[in-house]
């Protein structure tokens, strides 16, 4: 199964906050890409670098690449065909999926490798990256 894919122009961090804590007013006027999940345990929130400072705990240096969707819910096998050869490669991720596609981040560093792995896996890079 080979799919489309191209790559976020920013960089994001992934922020961790206790589960009870208000979502960060910063955040929620961010224009950019960002994924806010909310359990019992936790509130993690993706979002550009910049609207990640001051958090009390954060991961920075994050690369998004997107999988070009839609897709159907009934549709398999597509998150995996990039999480396999990623991670056959070493190469650790962040995922986030919505109501279309999917989104795998990889640290910046690992940006170049893990793109040069999914283009021998099959899959078509579209755009440019820097």
């Amino acid at each position: 199964m080979t799919q489309s894919f191209s790559v976020l122009p920013q960089s994001f961090a992934i922020a961790r906050l206790e589960p009870d804590a208000e979502l960060p007013s910063a955040v929620l006027a961010s224009p950019s890409f960002m994924s806010i999940t909310r359990t019992e345990d936790e509130l993690s929130i993706v979002c550009a670098e910049d609207v990640a400072a001051g958090l009390p705990r954060v991961d920075s240096g994050w690369r998004a690449v997107k999988v070009q969707g839609p897709f159907a819910f009934d549709q398999t096998g597509i998150l995996a065909s990039f999480l396999d050869p990623l991670a056959a490669a070493g190469i650790g991720i962040f995922a986030v999926s919505t109501f279309d596609t999917d989104f795998v981040l990889v640290k910046s560093e690992n940006l170049a490798n893990a793109l040069a792995v999914l283009k021998e896996a099959g899959h078509h890079f579209i755009g440019k990256w820097s």
